[in-house]
């Protein structure tokens, strides 16, 4: 759902993707709005995923794919023995902290993103099975490739709240903006 494309997009392509990129964050961040750690935190449908989890995932993988493009590890290495944690609040985690969190994050992504020479530019990827060996890839690929991920977890995050309390994404828009939706 589009709410908003800010104007500094139109006919910059940084801007443009950065957003495509805060859009869709708009989309998670609104699906959690008005909610309890309680009600964020439960599983309403057959899915394992919550509302709370899915913003905590989508965080560490914003963060992890900036620190990979500046060649430095993820804040948080995740492999078998923690990758449930990816997906759920643990210990003091809250919404509210995950949101200031996310925040820090994305404005990282956004002066990782401007200060690149060229979207072109390159980094590697990791060393993981499920990436071709010796792969490079840019910074718009990267840009591209956050879109996609929390785009797929916004739509996820839309059925969950549609599940949890029957609000869908035009209501959380007039939600947030304090207005009444229909």
């Amino acid at each position: 759902m589009v709410t908003h494309v800010r104007a500094e997009a139109a006919g910059d392509e940084r801007g443009a993707l950065l957003s495509f990129i805060e859009e869709q964050r708009g989309g998670i961040r609104r699906a959690v709005l008005g909610l309890t750690d309680e009600q964020a935190a439960s599983h309403p449908s057959a899915s394992e995923l919550s509302l709370s989890g899915l913003l905590k995932h989508v965080t560490e993988v914003e963060q992890g794919w900036i620190a990979r493009a500046k060649g430095e590890p993820p804040a948080i290495q995740r492999d078998a023995s923690n990758w449930h944690e990816n997906f759920r609040l643990i210990a003091d985690e809250t919404v509210e902290s995950q949101l200031a969190y996310w925040e820090k994050v994305a404005a990282e992504t956004e002066a990782y993103v401007r200060a690149a020479p060229s979207l072109d530019d390159t980094f590697p990827l990791p060393n993981e099975p499920w990436f071709p060996p010796d792969e490079q890839v840019s910074v718009r690929w990267l840009c591209l490739h956050l879109i996609r991920e929390i785009a797929r977890h916004a739509g996820h995050a839309d059925i969950i709240r549609e599940s949890l309390d029957g609000k869908t994404a035009f209501e959380l828009v007039a939600l947030e903006r304090g207005e009444s939706w229909g």
